[in-house]
């Protein structure tokens, strides 16, 4: 985590968020700026660093330009916690809604998930050759190829013991023991059983698997902020009661290939420290979490002292304890939410950021507009990410056997007509590029799996010719969507 996080320097991080984002550089320099402040401070000393506060993100533009693709590379960059919530979701206490706090909650979990994975990742190898060896004991069980033992020698627990050398005598009707060829066949039996397996040439076949119940009662007690500040550990009590789940098996029928799949995962459980874990991931939450806040401006009191007025305001005075610091319960133990940063975006149509109240604009220091989208950011949007919607469409022909290929004409109509469309309708920025070019492939994509081997070329005539100068449906045209 160090090496990487040294390595992205803010040049480094505009430059990749650029692979994925078109335009909007402020807003980039501003998050790659506050993303190396989190390095920064890693480097100072305990004392000096515990006063070091992110300098938290208010990003405003209209809907569709980037705000939340941002906030969600960044935190792929730096591969730290990250959490997206919506502002409208929450509540003032007593009214319908979640709890403020619950956002810190599910940071935590979403950390812990996260550093779980990285460390699944470091004991694959010997998870993978875990589970194949008890995948090939169930097989040759499955194949009566199971350890042979001779019916002259001792059996259960006295087989152990070394110092007993003598055999038994044979029991009457005992099976006669197998001569040294038999044994040698068997032998080969199973080990060639090993190699299939290996070279997963058996991967569709049915086998019988012993595997662990994890179904665990749920016990679901409503707090007053909601079930999820409850402090109730399910597992615990179940072991107080001496049914512990991760003590219980059952018996599944599934393929090789599934069952491979579940025993790898039952051993990497072995292998890992889930205390060692939960700690990193703690820490990680605190000090490199990264909270999403979308549709901030939802929130803004228009100036009423009743109806959703008093809600909306109670939310900002609840988001600001959680925004300035403090300490918030959650199953893994209480974590702080000082050092989390926090971006919050809104579109603002109807409201100013200067509405929100005074303490709350206080705790986003660094603010920064997004403009809005023009015709040319379209035809970059279209081309230039690696993810770019042109090339989304493209693999997804590829997989029918139809070749799909976009003409430069082609990629400026669309757009033109998506533009044009956004000054006419509702701005709904980049995304009104994905209702344009799903109209104008929908017939082909329905009959793609007939057309296997073709190659289909859109054009500036073939843009025309489905969608027209203004893209709209004229079934929907009454409606103005």
């Amino acid at each position: 985590m160090t090496d990487i996080a040294a390595a992205l320097t803010p040049s480094e991080i505009t430059r990749r968020l650029d692979e994925y984002i078109v335009g909007q550089h402020k807003a980039k320099r501003a998050v790659a700026v506050a993303l190396r402040n989190r390095w920064r401070r890693r480097q100072l000393g305990a004392e000096l660093a515990a006063d070091v506060y992110p300098k938290n993100i208010l990003m405003v533009g209209p809907t569709g330009v980037g705000k939340t693709e941002i906030a969600r590379r960044l935190a792929t960059l730096a591969r730290a916690p990250f959490v997206k919530v919506e502002a409208t979701k929450y509540s003032e206490v007593g009214y319908h809604g979640r709890d403020v706090e619950s956002m810190v909650r599910d940071l935590v979990d979403a950390a812990v998930q996260m550093v779980r994975a990285e460390k699944v990742k470091e004991v694959a190898a010997r998870a993978a050759a875990a589970a194949e060896e008890r995948l090939w004991h169930a097989a040759v069980d499955a194949a009566g190829l199971a350890d042979y033992q001779d019916p002259r020698s001792v059996t259960g627990a006295m087989q152990s013991r070394a110092w007993r050398s003598e055999p038994t005598a044979v029991a009457p009707g005992s099976p006669d023991p197998l001569s040294s060829d038999e044994m040698l066949a068997r032998e080969r039996e199973r080990e060639q059983l090993r190699a299939d397996l290996a070279g997963r040439r058996f991967e569709e076949r049915t086998i019988e698997i012993q595997v662990r119940d994890t179904r665990t009662p749920t016990l679901s007690v409503m707090g007053p902020q909601g079930n999820e500040t409850m402090g109730f550990d399910t597992q615990a009590l179940q072991e107080l009661w001496g049914r512990s789940p991760g003590n219980k098996v059952k018996v599944r029928k599934l393929t090789v290939a599934q069952a491979r799949e579940i025993l790898q995962e039952e051993e990497a459980d072995k292998l890992l420290d889930m205390d060692a874990i939960v700690q990193e991931a703690v820490d990680r939450a605190q000090n490199d979490g990264i909270v999403f806040v979308d549709e901030i401006d939802k929130i803004v009191s228009s100036g009423g002292a009743n109806g959703p007025d008093v809600s909306r305001e109670g939310v900002q005075r609840d988001l600001l304890s959680v925004v300035e610091g403090c300490s918030v319960y959650t199953r893994y133990g209480h974590v702080r939410s000082d050092h989390m940063l926090f971006l919050a975006a809104g579109a603002f149509h109807y409201h100013k950021p200067s509405e929100l109240i005074p303490e709350l604009q206080g705790r986003f220091p660094v603010r920064v507009a997004l403009t809005p989208l023009t015709e040319a950011d379209f035809v970059r949007i279209l081309t230039e990410p690696k993810n770019a919607l042109t090339r989304q469409y493209a693999a997804l022909f590829r997989a029918e056997g139809v070749e799909l290929a976009f003409t430069p004409d082609g990629v400026q109509k669309l757009a033109t007509i998506a533009f044009r469309a956004n000054k006419t309708t509702q701005d709904i920025g980049a995304r009104r590029l994905m209702t344009i070019l799903e109209k104008c492939l929908e017939e082909l994509s329905f009959d793609a799996n007939e057309k296997r081997g073709q190659k289909i070329v859109v054009d500036g005539k073939l843009v025309e010719q489905r969608l027209g100068d203004a893209g709209d449906d004229a079934d929907l045209i009454p409606y103005r969507l």
